[in-house]
């Protein structure tokens, strides 16, 4: 993925990152799978069923935790996509998310403590003061301390602007804050001494989106006074109180807390950036999160595909005729069944799919920081657009894939003794963090689409194009190419009918089947990313030199699963586009409610 299909390597042409060899990225890669292999895989099931404990206000976490975060930081992944000047090592993205990838696959539970850590120091370096970068980034940076981040409120779940978190300035310039956070990751525990919290609260006296800024609030604040008879920072407590914590069905390494700000009314923030653009600066957190989110429903549905695969090679069950699994009249591995070979297919085309399209769009972020100004507006945009669309087709389609996985095991799947029942339980989080599915369709549909004239959605076309042209170039895949081009272009026809509908100011209408929009757009994006990777693997096949029969093997499954693509899954577009163009409203409420 990361040399042959994105050719990752043409980055280090630009200066940014001329100082990286395939020798150093092979090296951060090899370090994420030695933490995976150590300090991660063997504690899944531990972390799950010994999930974090609140007690006396604080909360306790699996011990295995404290290791992997440390050892994690240690390893400089945490500050590797940072600038050399902040301790990183300015690594590409797309890099650091293959990593990633052998992170999260390994426990997801416990990469959701260091997304946030660097997702954090990302935003503080972006928009805060240089003191608050001195103070707080660099020791998030450096693993010292932890970080979250702190949007949803009990009565403002997506819809921020009615957070009611209130900041009351200080004569110093400073924030005394007041309020509650609920269903925080994170948002306490016993691995690092201090949590950064970064919170969006409303300046006393403000009112609307536009009155809600963003401050910087540690569980321990730094004194002025800020050198002991050791050099360290003298910290006290900020009045942050962990009140309590979520019992969640998966993901249940990670404490989700409810937070209460300022009790005793000694609670300090500090303001980053300006005043009334807390949301637009936490849109920045949230949009890298939602890539994450992509990433994080296509590693966990990877695990699950592994562990399908390995079972459906070892499970006898049925007879068949002969096949590499079974002689004639014997009992048959189940992986030469049909239906079994369908589920498995569906699980690698999805997993890998929407990994393709996560790892499309962090190619996109390295390209906005190394292209020329036309350039890099153009990938910006494309980022914007493609970024609801990777992140909800990782999380859809990746619960879609393990319960596919589920199946397979039969019985065995919805006990313990494997990981498929906790993976299902752990990736159907991924639809709803970072904005549900309905708000990222929403934002697709709503936002994205008719921006800019419609010109973000044409660079899209313009970006399936050229791989629609170089399959054609290419015999066996000419027909999925011209395949792909009548999808585009009912996908086009859609858009068109959705946007006269909205012209004619029925937005609502307009918006109600959104997240059918967003599924068949994800549907062809992935049908992109898939003929993308069909060619590659058909380029290495007709070459062959220096390929070992595992390669090929690898490259005839890549091929094959393209296939199953097309002809199984991309055959659902046709009943969406026919709903989406059907103008029977159904689902707007009436005047009298029948839902009964």
């Amino acid at each position: 993925m990361l040399y042959e299909v994105f050719n990752v390597l043409e980055l280090t042409r630009h200066t940014y990152f001329s100082k990286h060899t395939q020798e150093g990225f092979d090296m951060v890669l090899e370090t994420a799978d030695s933490i995976a292999e150590k300090y991660m895989r063997p504690f899944l099931k531990a972390a799950d069923r010994n999930p974090p404990q609140l007690v006396n206000g604080k909360v306790h976490v699996h011990e295995a935790l404290h290791n992997y975060y440390h050892k994690f930081c240690e390893s400089g992944l945490l500050s590797s996509t940072f600038d050399e000047k902040y301790g990183g090592s300015q690594i590409p993205n797309t890099v650091y998310a293959a990593a990633d990838f052998i992170i999260g696959n390994a426990h997801n539970g416990f990469e959701m403590f260091t997304g946030l850590a660097s997702g954090a120091a990302r935003l503080l370096i972006t928009f805060s003061s240089e003191e608050l970068i001195d103070q707080y980034a660099s020791r998030i940076l450096a693993g010292d301390w932890a970080a979250t981040m702190c949007l949803t409120e009990p009565q403002a779940g997506s819809s921020l602007s009615n957070i009611r978190t209130t900041a009351v300035r200080q004569p110093d310039g400073l924030y005394k804050l007041k309020g509650h956070k609920i269903f925080i990751s994170a948002g306490d525990h016993d691995i690092t001494p201090n949590i950064v919290h970064l919170v969006l609260g409303r300046i006393q006296g403000s009112a609307g989106s536009k009155g809600i800024s963003l401050f910087l609030v540690p569980v321990k604040r730094i004194e002025k006074a800020t050198s002991t008879q050791n050099g360290n920072s003298i910290l006290i407590d900020n009045d942050v109180t962990s009140i309590g914590i979520a019992h969640k069905m998966g993901q249940r390494s990670t404490p989700a807390m409810q937070l209460e700000f300022g009790n005793e009314d000694k609670c300090i923030g500090y303001l980053i950036g300006e005043e009334g653009k807390g949301l637009s600066y936490m849109f920045q957190m949230m949009n890298t999160a939602r890539l994450g989110v992509g990433l994080a429903g296509s590693y966990i549905s990877t695990a699950a595909y592994y562990e399908s695969l390995e079972y459906s090679k070892m499970r006898l069950q049925g007879k068949r005729q002969k096949t590499p699994f079974a002689a004639d009249g014997e009992q048959a591995a189940i992986i030469g069944h049909p239906d079994v070979r369908r589920m498995l297919f569906l699980q690698k085309a999805l997993s890998e799919g929407s990994l393709a399209l996560v790892m499309q769009c962090y190619m996109y972020t390295d390209l906005v920081q190394t292209s020329s100004d036309k350039d890099r507006v153009r990938y910006q945009d494309l980022l914007e657009l493609l970024t609801p669309v990777a992140k909800t087709v990782g999380a859809e389609m990746g619960a879609v894939s393990v319960n596919n996985g589920l199946q397979v095991l039969g019985g065995y799947g919805y006990t313990e003794d494997f990981i498929l029942e906790q993976l299902a339980r752990d990736i159907r989080i991924m639809s709803l963090y970072e904005g549900t599915t309905g708000i990222q369709a929403q934002a697709l549909l709503g936002r994205q689409i008719p921006a800019n004239d419609g010109r973000s959605f044409q660079y899209w076309i313009d970006e399936v194009s050229k791989v629609i042209l170089e399959a054609k170039h290419i015999p066996e895949l000419r027909h999925y190419g011209d395949w792909l081009l009548k999808e585009v272009q009912a996908l086009d026809m859609t858009t068109e009918h959705l946007l006269n509908i909205e012209s004619r100011g029925n937005r609502e209408v307009f918006l109600s089947d959104a997240n059918l929009y967003i599924e068949v757009f994800g549907a062809v994006a992935v049908a992109w990313q898939w003929l993308n990777q069909g060619i590659v693997a058909l380029r290495h096949l007709k070459d062959g030199q220096g390929e070992s029969v595992n390669d090929r093997l690898f490259y005839e499954s890549k091929v094959e699963t393209m296939r199953f693509y097309f002809h199984y899954e991309l055959r659902k577009t046709k009943g969406l586009h026919e709903r989406l163009r059907d103008e029977s409203v159904i689902t707007v409420a009436p005047r009298k409610e029948i839902l009964v």
